[in-house]
């Protein structure tokens, strides 16, 4: 696997709008080729060079390529966005759209990024070894395809609105999240390892949540079944099963409705 280093020399003055971040597009160029791809502030169109110290040289393909990417970005936008393979690494903060719409490859971030990071996934794995902004996992706002396929590990908090309208793919957050969690999901897992405020799974109809921590207002259409004792992302413990929203009309399989399954860990 070939790698291109891509380190910021000049902060844009409003932000910058970098969608040609991926292996995709850099597959088959040498450096002096990615420098030239455009990239954009606000309607202004200029070259990635202008924002970026660029070295290496991509893979022939997309699957042959890893980006490093060095510096405060927290005013750049769509990293890794679209891309189909190969490798992304992030060393500091990122913008929003981190993943957005990605279908494969991998993205580190060894820090935290902003909302909508990893909106409308379909395949691959985003790692954050910080912190996630709102919408994380979500559909794109007048949306109701969320996140598909794939999976997103968050090792500190994440914001509100947590995986809207999630169809598919894995969730991971390490410590806690805030309201709406899973609204309106159609399936799909998530796992929150701290705590959660409330609303969770609210228009719910098919998916898993599993909480480890404390949930502070359950929703009213969640109906509890039973305690199960499971094995969850390596961790075993006893659970609580509530199922829902009961509100929602729901599939039937083989004669049997099909509801929304929310696990809280027993004792936290």
């Amino acid at each position: 696997m070939e790698t291109v280093t891509l380190t910021i020399k000049n902060q844009p003055n409003l932000y910058l709008e970098a969608d040609n971040i991926t292996p995709d597009a850099f597959a088959g160029k040498k450096a002096e080729e990615i420098a030239d791809l455009h990239v954009y502030v606000g309607k202004e169109q200029h070259r990635l060079g202008e924002f970026f110290e660029v070295s290496g040289r991509a893979g022939a393909t997309p699957g042959e390529t890893k980006i490093v990417v060095n510096g405060d970005l927290s005013r750049v936008k769509y990293i890794g966005m679209k891309m189909t393979a190969g490798e992304v690494v992030v060393n500091g903060n990122a913008d929003m759209y981190v993943g957005a719409w990605m279908q494969g490859g991998k993205i580190t971030v060894n820090g935290n990024v902003d909302a909508f990071a990893g909106t409308g996934m379909k395949g691959g794995e985003l790692l954050v070894k910080g912190s996630a902004g709102n919408y994380l996992g979500a559909a794109y706002r007048g949306d109701w395809r969320g996140m598909q396929g794939g999976k997103i590990v968050v090792s500190g908090n994440a914001g509100s609105d947590l995986g809207t309208f999630m169809n598919g793919g894995e969730i991971v957050v390490g410590g806690d999240v805030d309201v709406h969690v899973a609204t309106h999901a159609e399936g799909g897992k998530i796992v929150i390892k701290g705590n959660a405020k409330s609303r969770l799974g609210g228009q719910m109809v098919e998916g898993e949540i599993y909480v480890f921590g404390k949930i502070d207002v359950m929703m009213p259409g969640f109906a509890y079944r039973e305690d199960v004792d499971i094995e969850v992302d390596g961790t075993k413990g006893r659970f609580a099963l509530y199922e829902g929203d009961i509100g929602e009309r729901h599939r039937k399989r083989k004669g049997q409705l099909i509801y929304g399954k929310l696990y809280q860990r027993i004792g936290a």
